[in-house]
């Protein structure tokens, strides 16, 4: 494991050592902690975005979507417990 120098302010550092006495850790597991989920949250970001660019590539190639009126009335019926079939994608009327 290699060692990274962090230059904290005092105000900061004392939260953190607040925060982790709170949550049962040391402070430098809870910045570990704490960069670690900042750096899952960024490649979720990167993963979210890669897919919306794959799905607005196969709309331009397709010209396919689900009209939202379709798609909220089965996300409704989704949340109501109902069993709800999927709405088909489809070209749509200009």
């Amino acid at each position: 494991m290699s060692t990274t120098t962090i230059r904290l302010p005092e105000a900061l550092k004392a939260r953190i050592a607040k925060a982790a006495e709170a949550a049962g850790t040391t402070s430098h597991n809870f910045i570990l902690e704490a960069i670690a989920e900042k750096a899952d949250l960024a490649e979720q970001r990167a993963e979210f975005h890669a897919l919306a660019d794959q799905r607005y590539a196969q709309f331009l190639d397709t010209g396919e979507s689900i009209p939202w009126e379709d798609a909220r009335a089965w996300l409704r019926q989704r949340l109501a417990g109902k069993p709800a079939k999927r709405p088909a994608a489809r070209k749509q009327a200009r």
